[in-house]
């Protein structure tokens, strides 16, 4: 089926890689993975934390970061509750399996000298909540089961949004996509009023209307940094 099945990474920006990476490997557990100059992109380099092998938290840094101010209610939200601009994160909630689990990590978290507060119990989760590095608002959630459309979609929501009744039923259960003319669909054009990139260079944009297997083989950097010698 063509839709994603869980997220393969979440990028954000850091001035600080290293306060990042020792943030997300002290406190919260996780491993870095990787962490090497970003491709195709000059100056910048890249980290990876991972969550579990097809899952990680990614930081990018650039160096004009540290230039760029910071603006609760802009760049960011500063706490779970307050609003930022349209498009940004506004928190980033990560899974753990049992409450046993979300209990160890809020105690993971406060030995390292983070406050933590909760657990709050949502129905379908319960979360515990704490700010991370250059603002950044997280939470550690876990749910007793999958959550129950029926119950935690709120007719009077739907209404206010105004999501019709067919609107609804197509939302709760999106089509499979089936490509029915056997070819690969061709590039929409530039300027539709359809989501794209912005502020990008002129040969960034020129790129997306190269054919996509020159896109593969001219852009691709697939060769790791280090050259690690195979067992046997």
């Amino acid at each position: 089926m063509a839709r994603p099945n869980g997220i393969h990474h979440l990028a954000i920006m850091t001035a600080d890689v290293k306060t990042q990476i020792a943030f997300f490997s002290d406190v919260l557990g996780m491993r870095l993975t990787a962490l090497y100059w970003m491709h195709n992109v000059d100056g910048y380099f890249h980290a990876f934390m991972e969550l579990n092998p097809s899952c990680s938290i990614a930081f990018v840094f650039a160096p004009a970061v540290a230039e760029i101010p910071v603006e609760p209610g802009i760049s960011h939200a500063g706490n779970p509750v307050a609003p930022c601009a349209a498009g940004v994160a506004q928190h980033i909630a990560f899974n753990v399996d049992t409450q046993e689990e979300l209990l160890a990590m809020r105690d993971r978290i406060r030995s390292h000298g983070v406050r933590v507060l909760g657990p709050l119990d949502h129905g379908f989760c319960q979360s515990i909540y704490f700010g991370g590095p250059e603002n950044l608002v997280l939470e550690v959630s876990t749910s007793p089961a999958a959550i129950d459309a029926e119950a935690w979609i709120d007719p009077e929501v739907v209404v206010l949004n105004g999501i019709s009744a067919e609107e609804l039923e197509r939302f709760k259960n999106p089509p499979a996509y089936v490509n029915t003319s056997g070819a690969p669909v061709p590039q929409p054009p530039a300027g539709s009023g359809r989501p794209e990139y912005t502020h990008m260079s002129e040969g960034f944009a020129a790129a997306f209307d190269l054919p996509d297997e020159v896109v593969t083989r001219e852009l691709s950097e697939n060769t790791p940094p280090v050259q690690v010698a195979s067992a046997g």
